[in-house]
């Protein structure tokens, strides 16, 4: 990779004592230093409402016969909420935001004018990827910019433009290395699509956490770590999204104006599922960040978007804003 990305991002003002593993969990303001012992002993119960994110939770999963990872930030009050919030599961299509937003502050800090140069590929080059890339099918003999490319990937979770976005940045590894540079020590991408929806319980390869995740995401939507222009042009992409509809947007009032990015790794793969979103409530300028990540209990079965919703409407509720 011919970029090194760290001395020039910015960091966001989250803490990695607030975002922590294990069951349902509440920190107080995300600017402070927080133990691990006071973060674990706050409970769902906590919450503004009286709502219990733990028992909804665990009550959840008994239902779907799954597991549920999940992260709530509401970055007005700087509340914290979370349930598995540091275990790890599959990125799936989700690593498209990420890898754009390395695409993004590449052009920015050392290659002007990339997002505006088209890329071309072979036919060949889209093998096992049609079924899931149905705008860069569309461009095969013109090719797209880097620009089109994220926006194909965002909001239509196109396969292959996420893998020449890779190639932007030096493949998984260099995606791995913008990770690092924005301080984000966990999360991982080792293979393209489509090898990196392969996963299975105790999979360490193409994984992140619910906790990870979001302190991320966080830091490229609201953050300095891109520049202002690139902030809104990704915030507007994940505005655009088609994928999400049935997922953290379904579990939130119709009124509420939601970017996301989801991940699906289908049924032969634990039925892994995924959402990440910043949301905006009406008359609300700070933003929530709700992360959500779900895989079933055994394999060969599918994923369940109403999961998603409701864990997205759970958070919600432990926060405070429903």
């Amino acid at each position: 990779m011919t970029q090194r990305f760290r001395p020039r991002l910015g960091v966001a003002t989250l803490t990695a004592s607030a975002l922590l593993c294990g069951p349902a969990q509440v920190a107080g303001a995300v600017t402070g230093e927080m133990s691990a012992s006071s973060v674990a002993a706050r409970t769902g119960s906590n919450a503004p409402s009286g709502f219990d994110l733990n028992n909804a939770l665990r009550e959840l999963e008994k239902s779907y016969d799954g597991r549920i990872g999940a992260v709530g930030i509401d970055l007005g009050t700087g509340r914290t909420v979370g349930y598995r919030a540091g275990e790890r599961f599959p990125f799936n299509s989700m690593f498209k935001v990420f890898a754009c937003s390395a695409v993004l502050h590449k052009a920015r800090t050392s290659d002007p004018g990339l997002m505006d140069k088209v890329v071309r590929w072979e036919p060949a080059e889209m093998a096992g990827l049609t079924a899931n890339s149905p705008e860069t099918t569309e461009y095969t003999d013109t090719g797209m910019t880097p620009a089109q490319l994220c926006r194909a990937g965002i909001t239509k979770s196109d396969g292959f433009a996420g893998n020449t976005l890779l190639k932007q940045i030096g493949g998984p590894r260099g995606l791995t290395e913008f990770f690092r540079a924005t301080g984000d020590r966990t999360s991982r991408l080792d293979r393209p699509e489509p090898t990196l929806t392969e996963w299975k319980p105790g999979e360490l390869r193409d994984t992140t956490t619910p906790a990870a995740a979001a302190q991320t995401f966080t830091k490229l939507t609201t953050g300095k770590t891109l520049h202002p222009r690139d902030r809104a042009r990704l915030v507007g992409w994940l505005k655009a999204s088609l994928t999400g509809a049935n997922r953290i947007r379904a579990g939130l009032p119709k009124d509420w104006t939601v970017g996301d990015k989801t991940g699906t790794g289908g049924a032969s793969n634990y039925g892994t599922a995924n959402d990440l979103a910043i949301v905006w409530a009406p008359g609300s300028d700070a933003a929530m960040i709700l992360s959500v990540f779900t895989n079933r209990n055994t394999d060969n079965t599918p994923h369940d978007d109403k999961v998603i919703a409701s864990t997205a409407t759970a958070l919600a509720k432990a926060l405070g804003r429903l």
